[in-house]
């Protein structure tokens, strides 16, 4: 479903939903959890991926010569997760694009401000050729919006342009995307659903908790 922003995407399939519901119940065990993040994750990257460019190729099948398309060979792509509760993305989004690059963003949420604090950041310097690199940026909530900001721009200060990255991610609150989708306004956004506000502490409402926490088996 598109959004009366057209840069935001939420996904609506039955499947989806299905498991976005297993996601939010308190009671789904960390193994529950994340099967049905895995799943979920293979619809959300075929929505992230399908502009990607294609090129025509000549294979030949057991029967015959055929033309077919493949993804373009000098594309750049780029898989962006932020730790720790992107990495979960990450395993798909690699299945899914195997010749993808994997730039690790670590960073962590200060309780106090709310703001990002970095940690781990691999990038430093631009791509070759930034206007053929494709981005896609991970993390499975987009809450206050402050560390997709700081994630996306890490990108666009080397030069890739906004149309060419995708953030990816579970829940969305409307702060977070009008923060992110201000700052960057040709930034793509992937969601399963788009959740009604944040509460004081910054958490999506009504959300489902912790990513992090409930992927990786660990409490507070």
């Amino acid at each position: 479903m598109k959004t009366k922003n057209s840069n935001i995407c939420v996904i609506e399939h039955p499947v989806v939903k299905h498991n976005l519901s297993v996601l939010r119940d308190e009671k789904t065990d960390g193994e529950k959890f994340r099967c049905a993040l895995r799943r979920i994750s293979y619809a959300v990257f075929l929505e992230a991926t399908k502009n990607l460019q294609t090129q025509k190729k000549t294979i030949k099948t057991p029967i015959c010569e055929c033309e077919c398309e493949k993804i373009k060979e000098d594309l750049n792509l780029i898989i962006a997760p932020i730790l720790r509760a992107g990495m979960m993305f990450c395993e798909v989004a690699q299945e899914m694009m195997p010749q993808a690059h994997i730039h690790h963003l670590g960073m962590y949420r200060d309780e106090r401000t709310l703001q990002p604090v970095w940690y781990y950041n691999k990038i430093s310097e631009a791509p070759k050729d930034p206007k053929n690199t494709f981005v896609f940026v991970l993390d499975p909530m987009l809450a206050t919006g402050n560390s997709a900001v700081d994630g996306v721009g890490n990108f666009v200060k080397k030069g890739i342009p906004q149309e060419n990255i995708t953030f990816v991610c579970l829940l969305a609150a409307p702060q977070g995307i009008e923060r992110l989708s201000t700052t960057f306004e040709n930034v793509r956004i992937i969601t399963c659903a788009i959740d009604k506000e944040l509460n004081a502490k910054g958490y999506i409402v009504p959300g489902l908790g912790d990513a992090g926490d409930r992927i990786f088996n660990t409490t507070r």
